[in-house]
């Protein structure tokens, strides 16, 4: 009897390597982890990794977390985070990723809408408390069962993984490997308001295929990921691309430039991951000479109308690959040639690698009757992003969609046919990745009190920076703690305008 083909999933290619290559160095912590978050830096084989995956599979097993549960994770770019997620779907479940700028409300509206049942996070990140906020998220949202924490000083009621990681793996339970199943859920901010966008292992795969061949990653290289990993463009340009390489993913929470460059040289790393901005800052500084492993760049746009306008990459002994990200909704990659300029993107299918003639199809491109980008293909999560059925036609069938409205503004440019993107998407601000309604910030501004200011102004680097201005700061930072804000973007609050 023939056995159907079943698609590979995240877990089934780490295997893969381990199976080949047990003691070849596998993770590596950041090198200031220990400020990051009071843990030392550590180094694992596979081998090593495997044994800690094991452990945590087991004890979410224990726990009692069913098959096909979902799982929440707010951690920081380290080892932890990947040993969590890859465990959680050893265990059959399925992981939401939080982003570490979310608060309180966010949090307990994520955990609510994917009825989570586990949630892991962190003591602390950056002198921030991220094990209280979880224990206060988990207490309004309902489906919450169990709550893990990595670190020390856990709050009472919090498992320690720590504790985990030092004991031998207990009961396992066979899973399926199949790639069609749910891997991970992300959140996006629409015109339509918050939406959670689930997605499955092969969707996450394709993302990581797009990047790792566009950018012509080599197998067994050593891979800087420096780019926050809590959605979907952080998952496949870390996680999946070093899966697909089988080489080293050394990992930087961003960032410290003094670090990376020191990280980036003493384990000699090949691929840097990064946003876009902060690798052309790189690249303008005698990157051949400072960092002269590099042989492969990827630039993460979280403000793909950027890319155009952007300067000339002048670093040719590793060339920059542009990423354009468009939220959760999908991404496509374009290396620039020889001139260090952005390439044109055609609309149509695109492969990868883009410009090798029967490539696979890594996605398609169109423009959309309002005026904006539509994007499908295997990493595109269609359904996700269905639009609201219209009042009053409940019962009546409405046309199918095969593609994801971007909300992104585009036109052809009529000399070279080429995709031309002119603007975010409207009434959606971006700050460092999160990602908010503008109306938001009416809200926000009017708990500042009589005579405040809160705008939201133009950054390159982060998209938006929010810039204020009260006359009882003290007051300001409570109101704003109050909505949710993180401190990361609050203490910065100043009596001038400033970035928040």
């Amino acid at each position: 009897m023939n056995q159907p083909a079943v698609s590979p999933t995240l877990d089934t290619l780490f295997q893969r390597t381990l199976m080949r290559q047990p003691h070849a160095p596998a993770l590596l912590d950041p090198l200031n982890k220990a400020r990051v978050t009071g843990h030392q830096p550590r180094q694992m084989t596979y081998a090593e990794a495997d044994t800690a995956i094991e452990a945590l599979s087991a004890h979410f097993v224990e726990s009692g977390l069913p098959a096909n549960s979902v799982i929440a994770i707010q951690l920081p770019n380290t080892v932890e985070f990947v040993l969590t997620v890859l465990a959680a779907h050893r265990a059959g479940l399925v992981v939401a990723v939080l982003p570490l700028l979310w608060r309180h409300a966010e949090l307990t509206a994520a955990l609510n809408r994917t009825a989570a049942r586990a949630i892991v996070t962190m003591s602390r990140v950056d002198g921030v408390n991220y094990s209280d906020l979880a224990m206060h998220a988990a207490a309004e949202a309902f489906s919450i069962r169990h709550v893990c924490g990595f670190g020390t000083d856990l709050p009472e009621g919090m498992a320690s993984l720590d504790d985990v990681l030092a004991r031998p793996p207990g009961t396992t339970r066979a899973v399926i490997q199949d790639g069609r199943k749910a891997a991970m859920i992300s959140f996006d901010v629409t015109a339509e308001g918050f939406r959670p966008v689930p997605r499955p292992h092969f969707s996450l795969i394709a993302g990581g295929l797009a990047m790792s061949l566009e950018a012509d990653v080599k197998q067994g290289a050593t891979l800087m990921a420096a780019f926050t990993p809590m959605s979907f463009a952080g998952l496949a340009s870390s996680l999946a691309v070093w899966l697909l390489s089988g080489g080293t993913l050394a990992l930087h929470h961003p960032f410290e430039n003094d670090v990376l460059e020191q990280q980036i040289n003493e384990q000699d790393c090949e691929v840097l991951i990064a946003p876009a901005q902060l690798a052309l800052r790189l690249g303008d500084a005698d990157l051949a000479a400072r960092m002269p492993t590099l042989r492969n760049v990827i630039g993460l746009w979280r403000a793909p109308e950027q890319v155009a306008a952007s300067d000339a990459w002048i670093a040719p002994h590793a060339p920059l690959t542009d990423v354009y990200l468009f939220g959760e909704a999908g991404l496509f990659g374009a290396r620039r040639g020889e001139d260090g300029m952005p390439v044109a993107v055609m609309p149509g299918p695109h492969g990868a690698p883009r410009e090798q003639s029967g490539s696979s199809i890594a996605g398609e491109i169109l423009l959309t009757p309002k005026g904006t980008l539509g994007l499908r293909g295997p990493m595109v999560p269609i359904a996700a992003y269905a639009p609201p059925q219209p009042v009053g036609e409940t019962l009546t069938a409405q046309p199918p969609r095969d593609y994801v409205d971007t909300g992104y503004a585009a036109r052809l440019d009529r000399p070279s046919g080429a995709i031309c993107i002119t603007a975010p998407p409207s009434g959606i601000m971006a700050v460092g990745g999160y990602r908010f309604l503008s109306n938001d910030l009416q809200e926000w501004a009017r708990r500042l009190g009589q005579g405040a200011l809160l705008t939201a102004l133009p950054d390159r680097l982060s998209g938006h920076r929010l810039a204020g201005r009260a006359q009882d700061n003290a007051r300001a930072r409570e109101a704003l703690s109050e909505l949710g804000l993180n401190p990361l973007m609050v203490e910065a609050f100043r009596d001038r305008s400033g970035p928040v």
